[in-house]
């Protein structure tokens, strides 16, 4: 039967197999003859059997930290990913609201339909986008309001939805539209229509 047995000194370590022993702090082996030291720099103390021995070996392990080196690697990593994601985030909450405005003028498209279903025509130009919450002058068979409140949608920029009537694009009967997020006419961005 093999038994190994293992221990540690201030001296060094010796190892056994029960037959042969091995100096570890021999030459040979190339390991000094010091104190054993931990990660961090401190000889390690001598543990009694009893527990004052322990409790002090136990508070110095439990004040191990990080090196500056290893902050500033973690800190790069996380500027990175910041540096990566935030444009992706913002280009994802820009082609939201794109989105977003563009269901809701499909939304207001289908109400538009329904208004023309009761009344026979679209809402003019003149009459606007108002006519779906109230009876314009002189139109029979209103049976609306078509739209909850007193208010005409917004884009989701807080921007007026446009309406013409009749379109200005071949194959449309009508016009509706947000500028986009400037709200100027003629901006870089391109204005979201009906379909």
């Amino acid at each position: 039967m093999l038994v190994l047995r293992f221990s540690v000194d201030l001296a060094g370590a010796s190892w056994s197999d029960g037959m042969t022993s091995i100096d570890r702090s021999d030459p040979q082996w190339g390991m000094p003859a010091q104190p054993y030291k931990s990660g961090c720099d401190r000889v390690a103390l001598p543990v009694s059997p009893g527990k004052a021995g322990a409790d002090v070996a136990d508070r110095l392990d439990g004040q191990r930290g990080f090196t500056l080196l290893e902050l500033l690697v973690v800190l790069a990593i996380l500027g990175l990913l910041v540096g990566l994601v935030a444009p992706a985030l913002l280009h994802q909450l820009g082609s939201a609201k794109d989105k977003i405005a563009h269901q809701s003028i499909e939304r207001l498209a289908s109400v538009l339909d329904m208004y023309k279903l009761d009344v026979g025509t679209y809402p003019t130009t003149e009459q606007g986008l108002q006519a779906l919450i109230t009876s314009p002058p002189g139109v029979a068979r209103w049976n609306g309001p078509y739209l909850k409140g007193d208010k005409i949608p917004e884009d989701p920029w807080g921007h007026p939805l446009q309406y013409h009537n009749p379109s200005q694009r071949p194959g449309h009967d009508f016009d509706l539209y947000s500028l986009g997020p400037t709200g100027q006419p003629g901006a870089a961005q391109a204005a979201i229509y009906n379909e």
